[in-house]
């Protein structure tokens, strides 16, 4: 120790550890004093009194802290020991304090186990050492916002999962998934449930899932009435969330949400509020795909909220002109469910058994088989005829050479093979098309066919979405009626549909592995099915 301490120096002992993640490789606070204290004797060094604390020196107000400082400033000591110079500070506002406390003499020694430092030293060392633990809170506030919102990005909600969901196991600190609790999931549900179907009021549904349902806290605790409410106004349970809080950005949830959203609404109605927590932005299953059929403009959806003299409360959800085209435009609006019941009607015509697209799609590319090769014939012929035409207009040429025709009968000849020869290979181009597109489109309308009620009956949102809009590209409300305008080649299957199903009756249940020979007996021997 430096022979300039002109008083005898009496130390405060500092010990600090939290949570960061540099810090979580720092003794413990135990292992430091102990360690401290050892170096204390070998310095023959008096410690007066010791200050430990349990938190991060990423900001000013730390208690311990701030009480030993305060005894320095009344001269209860003038040095004090600790770990690091990182243990002290990270922050400049206790950076200054230790440096300016030094400089002005009344801190005249700080001990630690790498150095010494003393009033007299250069103060860019000291310096340099406090800018490096504060760069390295910088750096980790940055890092840890980076990795929450791109875990935010990528669908994961950051944080603790509220009551029904968990973090998936195995996952590192922050990055952690959510899926269902096996112990909770099914009676939070229950409890949404109740309300949503108004067999309960929001206090009812709580007493009925803690007092007889027996739901507590992840902690074993009891639930309070004000965190179920927090609960009911929590977009995460129908499977969005919005992060950083306030910011405005929504992101959809990849956990399995517990409602929907029209359910989440509901309950929000049912509470009072106007709106949701989250934007005035929607997701409706049949806008963008329809268009209405007076004046062509696309068609729109929203929420409407009925509320009951009884108190129950419905939710409805309406589909109508957006009215750009045509601020004039006298079509009225049509309830979701009177719309999808008219999809059904529609998608029941075109239905085909499990079992039936396979025979066809067989059964149609033999025929493709066979047309190609009368096709290839023609072709053949065609390109034949077309040679022979160069062969002519090669001697055409020859012979007004040779003078052996006038300029006149040359233009004349030579406009009529060109003219036969452009005819020809039109015809060539067109058969090349129509064979390659044809049974492409077969099979993908026997592809969206198959079973396809039972597909939109059991489908979400965007499944429905996408089943619907394979039905064709003009998809048009009119009179609240829906309706494909254009023909399409899914909608020619109406003609097999029936016949198909009618067949495929007589063995139901249906056992493909045992009836399935006998089925396609039936499908090609039925007349009906070949001609269509």
């Amino acid at each position: 120790m430096r022979e300039q301490i002109t008083q005898p120096t009496k130390y405060f002992l500092y010990a600090r550890k939290s949570s960061e993640s540099e810090d979580r490789q720092m003794a413990s606070i135990d292992s430091q004093i102990e360690e401290l204290h050892k170096l204390a004797q070998r310095n023959n060094s008096e410690i007066i009194a010791t200050f430990t604390e349990s938190m991060s020196a990423k900001a000013p107000g730390r208690p311990e802290f701030n009480k030993m400082m305060a005894g320095i400033e009344k001269g209860e000591a003038n040095g004090i020991i600790c770990w690091k110079m990182n243990r002290l500070t990270r922050n400049p506002i206790d950076s200054g304090k230790i440096s300016w406390t030094l400089q002005s003499g009344k801190l005249q020694h700080i001990l630690t186990f790498e150095r010494s430092y003393y009033p007299e030293d250069n103060v860019l060392v000291m310096a340099v050492e406090q800018g490096m633990a504060n760069q390295f809170i910088r750096d980790l506030s940055i890092d840890t916002k980076r990795g929450l919102r791109s875990k935010a990005e990528s669908g994961w909600c950051p944080g603790s999962p509220p009551l029904g969901y968990l973090p998936a196991p195995g996952k590192n600190k922050g990055g952690k998934e959510i899926i269902n609790d096996p112990d909770r999931f099914h009676i939070v549900k229950k409890g949404f449930e109740l309300i949503t179907t108004n067999k309960c009021t929001p206090p009812e549904a709580f007493r009925m899932i803690t007092s007889e349902m027996g739901l507590k806290n992840k902690n074993g605790g009891k639930i309070s009435i004000s965190s179920w409410y927090y609960m009911l106004n929590n977009p995460l349970y129908y499977g969005e969330f919005e992060y950083p809080k306030g910011s405005g950005n929504w992101h959809k949830g990849k956990h399995n949400p517990m409602i929907s959203q029209a359910d989440f609404l509901k309950i929000q109605a049912i509470l009072g509020k106007k709106g949701t927590t989250r934007p005035k932005t929607h997701t409706f299953t049949y806008t963008g795909i329809m268009q209405c059929g007076q004046c062509k403009a696309m068609i729109t959806a929203e929420h409407k909220i009925k509320r009951n003299k009884n108190g129950n409360v419905h939710l409805y959800t309406y589909y109508h002109c957006t009215k750009r085209k045509d601020p004039n435009c006298t079509e009225k609006v049509i309830e979701e469910k009177i719309l999808e019941t008219q999809i059904s009607e529609l998608i029941e015509t075109i239905n085909i058994p499990i079992g039936f697209k396979e025979w066809a799609i067989r059964y149609m590319r033999k025929t493709y088989a066979e047309e190609l090769e009368s096709e290839q014939k023609l072709c053949d012929s065609q390109q034949k005829t077309i040679a022979t035409i160069e062969q002519k207009m090669s001697r055409l040429v020859d012979m007004r050479i040779n003078n052996e025709l006038s300029e006149t009968e040359f233009s004349i000849k030579k406009n009529e093979l060109l003219e036969e020869k452009m005819q020809l290979e039109n015809n060539l181009k067109k058969a090349s098309i129509s064979s390659e597109t044809w049974l492409d489109k077969l099979e993908h309308a026997l592809n969206v066919a198959e079973d396809i009620q039972k597909k939109f009956k059991d489908g979400d949102s965007k499944k429905k979405k996408m089943l619907v809009s394979d039905l064709g590209s003009n998809l048009t409300i009119k009179d609240r009626m829906f309706s494909v305008e254009a023909e399409n080649p899914i909608l020619r299957i109406k003609k097999i549909s029936s016949t198909s199903r009618s067949i495929s009756k007589r063995f139901e249940p249906v056992n493909l592995a045992l009836d399935k020979e006998k089925l396609e007996l039936l499908y090609s021997s039925s007349p009906v099915m070949l001609r269509d």
